[in-house]
């Protein structure tokens, strides 16, 4: 999958992301904030969705080390049919159209993904792919550009391929993700690398963006480690607070001369660190500068952003447990209206 959160993958144009790092497909789309979810929220006083992370299988060709979902191959009970799929998605832009992360799993090994992407387009939300992108052939890439994709995340955690695949439970995952990104690229499809930083990459971080830099990939996103699925068992592998800090601390100041679109995710605290080292040197943050890291306040879940998983559960995020209701037994936009955790 993308990430083990399943958490957003921008889109060119998307929310905070500068002009210059995307393409013309997606500018001025606004997540959220259409005029069903402009009339939903003066109607309930509720904020609409914006982003929503949708596990449509939890079966995957991988067995990642950190992944949220500890998900393996093979069919996995009671997953959301097509037309329990197609029913949601008719009940959620009646209150928003969002951003849709398509996820898993691998999200690749659903055969009816293209319709579940067609079918988003037909309703006003916008798809995006959060795969491992070691299925992409040049049929699939080439399916990707012909069904609007204009954006997948793909994580790559180690800038060599021994560490990655040995992170990644399968040898050959680093170059079939590579291949696969370079396919992608080449029908037009906007690339985002996402990568989970832990004690056993965090001195790497800097060799993993210019890997993406020299791949020429849009967009580069660092995620810390929550130890949640398979991730429990790297407990002991989270950054301690001062390296924490130190990478949070690179990463403001590489900001600055990226050619990417560079964000660090799953770090609320970013938001201090900008502050206090944009002050020491006598400058605001604002939007216009820093983009949403000048509003982000800390974790969107229950809030703007949710998840639902293969069976139809609604969760504040991917990480987070906690079922709320499930598309099942009530249209998403009852328990995203009536649960006191999204209100």
């Amino acid at each position: 999958m993308g990430h083990p959160g399943g958490h957003p993958v921008g889109v060119p144009g998307g929310p905070g992301e500068r002009q210059r790092h995307g393409g013309a497909r997606s500018v001025g789309f606004k997540p959220g904030g259409g005029p069903e979810a402009i009339a939903y929220q003066e109607r309930t006083g509720v904020k609409a969705p914006r982003i929503i992370a949708w596990e449509i299988t939890r079966s995957c060709n991988l067995s990642c080390a950190h992944c949220r979902a500890a998900s393996e191959f093979g069919h996995y009970h009671g997953e959301l049919s097509l037309d329990e799929i197609k029913a949601t998605i008719d009940d959620i832009v009646t209150i928003s159209n969002p951003i849709v992360i398509l996820t898993g799993g691998e999200p690749l090994m659903r055969p009816d993904i293209w319709e579940i992407v067609d079918y988003l387009h037909e309703k006003g939300a916008m798809p995006v792919i959060g795969t491992n992108a070691t299925l992409i052939t040049e049929d699939i890439a080439s399916k990707m550009a012909e069904h609007r994709i204009p954006r997948i995340s793909v994580s790559i955690d180690f800038p060599t391929a021994e560490e990655h695949d040995a992170f990644r439970g399968e040898p050959g995952a680093f170059d079939a993700s590579i291949a696969g990104i370079k396919m992608a690229k080449a029908h037009g499809v906007g690339v985002q690398i996402n990568m989970t930083v832990t004690t056993l990459n965090h001195t790497k971080v800097e060799a993993v963006h210019d890997l993406a830099e020299e791949l020429g990939i849009d967009a580069f996103h660092i995620f810390m480690l929550v130890p949640t699925g398979r991730g429990s068992d790297l407990l002991d592998k989270e950054l301690p607070p001062e390296e924490y800090e130190r990478v949070l601390t690179w990463a403001y100041h590489r900001q600055k001369t990226s050619p990417l679109h560079f964000k660090p995710t799953d770090s609320p605290h970013y938001y201090r660190i900008i502050r206090q080292l944009a002050k020491a040197e006598g400058k605001q943050v604002t939007r216009e500068e820093y983009g949403l890291d000048a509003m982000t306040r800390g974790c969107l879940g229950g809030i703007t952003f949710c998840f639902i998983s293969h069976v139809g559960d609604i969760q504040p995020c991917g990480y987070f447990d906690m079922q709320l209701g499930n598309v099942k037994e009530q249209p998403f936009s009852q328990i995203w209206t009536e649960s006191k955790v999204f209100n």
